[in-house]
């Protein structure tokens, strides 16, 4: 399936040149609800599960997509203010699992398993929904200066990379970033609609140099 990465366009081209993504902790997450997103009324079993995230966090990260890159709100809130990145992978289906939006948070489960384990991993709150995200649980394994990261691969195949509206990235620059990828990787400059809220790509092949 095709699924969409915001950046901003630092860390885009970085990302690009390097071959990688960096893989994202439970701990630095924007969502102060993550992985808790079940009722923790019970002082117990709120320090238990908070001591389980921190666990998780050590050893386990998450790379976090959208279905589309079509919503304006994700290039304001993720891709510098439409001024970054949008890059697009093929990825197995089989590998990212998409995240369920609730209206509450549920009773806590009569048994404490797995399943429970990942349902935490990819549940959120409703208001959150518009992201329409999907995720892959990963391995904390190539780090450098405290970051890890993935290479890109077969499994999370670079197709795309969408140059923000607001951008000023020139076609040269993102050529060289991209190296022996640019022939292979379609790149357009987007902009946004004139009858619609949404992102789109902008035709006029000569506004972008």
């Amino acid at each position: 399936m095709r699924l969409y990465h915001f950046m901003k366009q630092k860390y885009g081209l970085m990302a690009l040149e390097a071959r990688r993504l960096k893989i994202s902790r439970l701990m630095e997450l924007n969502d102060p609800f993550e992985f808790l997103g079940v009722d923790l009324s019970d002082p117990e079993k709120r320090g238990a599960l908070q001591i389980t995230k921190r666990q998780l966090s050590e050893k386990n990260g998450l790379l976090c997509f959208c279905k589309s890159w079509h919503n304006p709100v994700l290039w304001g809130h993720y891709a510098e203010n439409h001024k970054g990145l949008c890059l697009g992978f093929e990825i197995p289906d089989e590998l990212p699992t998409p995240i369920g939006y609730v209206t509450s948070r549920p009773l806590w489960p009569k048994t404490v398993d797995e399943t429970f384990v990942q349902r935490l991993l990819f549940t959120k709150f409703i208001h959150w929904s518009y992201e329409d995200e999907y995720r892959i649980y990963a391995s904390l394994e190539t780090e450098e200066n405290g970051l890890f990261f993935v290479n890109f691969s077969q499994s999370l195949s670079l197709r795309q990379v969408i140059v923000g509206a607001e951008s000023c990235l020139s076609r040269r620059d993102l050529s060289m970033s991209l190296g022996s990828l640019a022939n292979d990787v379609y790149a357009f400059k987007a902009r946004a609609a004139f009858r619609t809220f949404r992102i789109v790509r902008n035709r006029v092949e000569s506004l972008w140099v």
